[in-house]
């Protein structure tokens, strides 16, 4: 009987696996001559990346290089499982000797490192046990020890002290009495690490663990990786995929890698009906894939938004969504370390890193509010099925005039209250029947929004469109100059996503202004273009 090959997928959970996923080669995704020298060189390093980039993938594959070369014992171990002891160093420390013992077997048959835990390790202090394991590993084996310890800045407290501390203890024992290199990978480079000891002491990683030679970083895919990825998918399932569809993925991830290889499963598998490979994959089901995934709140973007709680990241992300006229000025660690996080990239400028993140961001902000608001959407239907936009931001207006001083309170983000309440009730109302997509960015000056909504519900997106660009901004210069510079700003949206239709809408939040000032609505000509004009 014929064996049928089975097919491989898109990976979105744990490494990934050559005879199950589609992969980009590991090892090309690491700067390997530089690692090697630095190995072979007798350096201690950190190598990090932002969560599910790939990165315990690389690490395994690295463990594999290295150990088919004959050179090394190389020894990949995963110490997460530490991170609940805190600052129980006893609890923590035999954690980290416990995973690095079962590594040592699993992958290198190696079991005298659990035999020498169970009757030696106890006669040890915790301050000083790993240092003796892995100055005992070292010993055992005929060549030089290369150990790669994994999520590290998952640790918390005393225990991940007391861990940089011994390994810095055993350092000038290498290689014949301690590893000859030892990489600590994690999604935070070493010297960001702000750890709290139980005496409420911070210490950084930097001073526990000084004798770091570099940090190398595992970066996105390149455009050309990402093509590359999909088209393993083409060339063992005979499955086209549109063309039009490259640029789309590309600026929706910059080849983040979990939201390349999610993207392509929802296209080619949880999309039912794609699971028939004579069906092509065109840009609308790619676009329909992208509204579940964001829909879906995966664990991967859930993640990442719980970081918008903290203080370091608000003061990036916030700036990068209000429609402000100065360039904040950043802080270079806080920059740094939301860089480290994923949430952002700095070249050409500082901007949120891709857009599907511009949109979550943002949704998840304001997910309470939106279930909040009960206004219908048939109420703003026309006979002819089009958006009446007049009356929906009518509506907006007398919502915003009642409640926006009681939701403005219940945002973390209160300096981009406005933006936020407003998308909020754009998105409830356009949810299930368009698209409403964002862009903003540093020095941009406002928030673009344009509105997509299918005019045929039986043709959807292959029927005509109704696009909508409606401009965000903040009344700073006053009322003059902002409605002269958001004119300006509007007419150029507009021409740029071809809209049928533009509109302004400016925020008055001086506390002193009543609020039958701040309400009022009338029609701008600008470039040929009439533009509705909205105060709130």
């Amino acid at each position: 009987m014929a064996i049928l090959k089975r097919e491989r997928k898109f990976n979105t959970a744990g490494p990934s696996v050559l005879e199950d996923h589609y992969m980009i080669d590991p090892l090309a995704r690491l700067d390997l001559p530089e690692v090697e020298h630095l190995i072979d060189d007798k350096r201690y390093f950190v190598l990090h990346a932002p969560r599910q980039t790939g990165k315990t993938t690389s690490l395994l594959a690295l463990m594999q290089h290295l150990n088919l070369q004959d050179k090394y014992h190389a020894l990949y171990a995963n110490i997460e499982g530490a991170q609940t002891a805190r600052n129980d160093v006893a609890r923590g420390i035999a954690t980290v000797c416990n995973s690095v013992a079962r590594s040592a077997e699993l992958y290198l048959r190696e079991s005298r490192l659990q035999r020498w835990l169970l009757e030696i390790g106890p006669t040890i202090p915790a301050d000083d046990r790993l240092t003796m394991m892995l100055a005992y590993w070292s010993g055992l084996i005929s060549k030089p020890a290369v150990l790669m310890l994994d999520e590290v800045d998952a640790l918390v407290g005393d225990t991940l002290i007391s861990l940089l501390r011994q390994i810095r203890a055993g350092y000038p024992q290498r290689p014949t009495g301690f590893p000859q290199s030892i990489i600590l990978c994690g999604v935070r480079d070493v010297r960001d690490y702000r750890i709290h000891t139980a005496q409420q002491e911070i210490i950084t990683g930097g001073s526990a663990f000084n004798v770091k030679a570099e940090s190398l970083r595992i970066g996105n895919f390149t455009r050309a990786e990402v093509e590359a990825l999909y088209r393993q998918h083409t060339a063992e399932t005979g499955q086209a995929l549109a063309a039009e569809i490259f640029p789309e993925i590309w600026e929706d991830t910059y080849g983040q890698p979990w939201l390349v290889n999610a993207l392509g499963y929802e296209m080619t598998w949880k999309d039912k009906a794609a699971r028939d490979r004579n069906v092509p994959i065109n840009l609308e089901k790619y676009h329909e894939a992208r509204e579940r995934l964001i829909q879906s709140r995966a664990t991967h973007l859930d993640q990442l938004t719980d970081k918008l709680k903290e203080p370091r990241v608000h003061r990036v992300i916030a700036p990068l969504l209000i429609s402000g006229d100065e360039e904040p000025r950043f802080n270079e660690d806080d920059l740094q370390y939301v860089e480290d996080l994923g949430l952002i990239r700095r070249k050409p400028q500082v901007t949120i890193a891709n857009r599907i993140y511009r949109e979550t961001l943002p949704r998840e902000l304001t997910t309470a509010t939106q279930q909040g608001i009960t206004h219908a959407q048939a109420w703003y239907l026309k006979p002819d099925r089009r958006l009446d936009m007049a009356k929906l931001l009518a509506a907006f207006q007398q919502f915003f005039r009642e409640h926006s001083e009681a939701w403005l309170e219940r945002f973390d983000y209160k300096e981009v209250g406005p933006q936020l309440l407003s998308q909020a009730f754009l998105q409830r109302i356009i949810n299930g029947g368009g698209r409403l997509n964002r862009e903003y960015g540093l020095g941009r000056k406002r928030t673009d929004l344009i509105i997509e909504w299918p005019v045929d519900e039986l043709q959807g997106y292959h029927g005509p469109i109704q696009r909508i660009v409606i401009e965000l901004k903040l009344l700073r210069k006053g009322p003059e100059k902002t409605l002269a510079e958001g004119l300006e700003q509007t007419a150029d949206y507009a021409q740029r996503c071809n809209a049928d239709e533009a509109h302004l809408i400016i925020f008055n939040r001086d506390a002193e202004v009543s609020w039958d000032d701040k309400i009022w609505q009338r029609s701008e000509q600008h470039q040929g273009r009439t533009i509705a004009v909205w105060g709130a």
